[in-house]
């Protein structure tokens, strides 16, 4: 059987700078993963070395049948110091944009990708609500420079993990616990959206803005349904409704949550296949999060995020197969999706977890920076290639 997608359906992958590009030493992840006690369990490093080898990539990109790729902004090296924003660093980017478009790929341009200058995280950074206005200013020095060559544009990547795990987990930057931390960082990543939101639309270009959410299927025991509810709206509901009626709405899934009665996480369910990340092997977690994304939002769909980091790549292809099939079966019900976005182009930089876990298309030798494409590569990029899944 086959199934051929809407026309005009978006194909792409996405990289986000501190994990690929190298060298961003200026940010609160780089001076997290070099803290003393850091779970952090390496550093960034060169990463992918991307800041240079972007043409490459990007030609990659395109050969292997691809339209679009979503790469993100590295604020700090943009905006170094508080006010002080970097003509070279705008100018990459720009070249960034241009060079996307010349290999015939729409570029999608994510603001913030979990990387916040070191600068405007020293007095509370997404507890303190000067960061909206500083987000703000950000996006709009940003757009002004880029706006003309964005085709997409995302403005924060997941601001629920950002929330989740910097101020309640405390595996992410600044590495806390604290209930109170975590309310208003929600409130201050809310804000920023709404407010980078605006400034982007107000520069230069005419081209979709809208957020990404960390988003996935949920389980708890029967008896728990309004624990389960009430905890689905406090990571992602309430990030989808601030960002309820932008030009579209990014969901962004890999995997299910299990929660106790009491509301607490709970492992894998046992007989379930178990990823290098350490949860469940759930591609049935992209459907769910389209509808109810769809739901909360009204808004266009567009997946920015969706993959599995694995080294066994038959694996890779058959969870893609089984997250598109999701897919076809929203489209199928009427429901506005307008893309799928692998995650990721490269093995990269997976935050706390380092260089172990192997979500890429493409394999990178860390020591050399070679490149090799993994059959998945071939495989998806015939699928957008053809716009047809068999």
């Amino acid at each position: 059987m086959s199934f051929t997608f809407p026309n005009g359906f978006v194909w792409g992958t996405a990289t986000a700078a501190h994990q690929v590009e190298g060298g961003t030493w200026n940010n609160d992840w780089w001076e997290f993963e070099h803290a003393p006690g850091s779970p952090a369990v390496e550093p960034a490093g060169d990463a992918c070395d991307h800041f240079w080898r972007y043409p490459s990539d990007i030609a990659m990109l395109a050969d292997f049948g691809f339209g679009a790729y979503r790469f993100s902004l590295e604020w700090s090296r943009i905006e170094p110091d508080e006010g002080e924003f970097s003509r070279s660093a705008l100018d990459h980017y720009r070249r960034m944009c241009a060079t996307t478009r010349e290999a015939g790929l729409i570029p999608v341009v994510t603001f913030h990708h979990f990387t916040t200058p070191r600068w405007a995280v020293t007095n509370g950074g997404w507890t303190d609500p000067a960061i909206v206005d500083r987000f703000a200013r950000f996006c709009e020095v940003a757009v002004a420079a880029l706006g003309d060559d964005i085709g997409m544009a995302c403005t924060i990547n997941e601001p629920n993990i950002v929330s989740l795990m910097g101020h309640m987990v405390g595996v992410f930057p600044p590495g806390h616990s604290d209930l109170g931390e975590y309310a208003a960082a929600n409130e201050n990543l809310k804000a920023a959206h709404r407010k980078g939101y605006d400034a982007i639309k107000s520069g230069p270009g005419d081209f979709p803005v809208g957020s990404c959410v960390a988003m996935g299927d949920w389980w708890a025991p029967d008896g728990a349904e309004g624990v389960l509810a009430q905890t689905r709206e406090m990571h992602e509901g309430q990030h989808l409704a601030a960002a309820a009626g932008d030009d579209f709405i990014g969901v962004q899934a890999y995997s299910r949550t299990r929660l106790s009665a009491e509301g607490l996480p709970e492992g894998p369910e046992p007989g379930i296949e178990v990823l290098d990340m350490g949860y469940e092997y759930w591609p049935n977690a992209l459907e769910v999060s389209i509808r109810y994304a769809a739901d909360v939002t009204a808004s266009p769909v567009y997946v920015t995020e969706n993959g599995i980091g694995t080294t066994d790549d038959a694996q890779r292809i058959r969870y893609v197969t089984d997250a598109l099939g999701g897919v076809r079966r929203c489209l199928d019900d009427g429901l506005d999706v307008r893309g799928y976005f692998y995650w990721s182009l490269l093995d990269n930089f997976e935050w706390v977890l380092g260089y172990r876990p192997r979500f890429g298309l493409v394999g990178v030798d860390r020591v050399t920076q070679v490149r090799t494409p993994k059959p998945s590569a071939a495989w998806l990029g015939e699928i957008a290639r053809t716009n047809t899944l068999e």
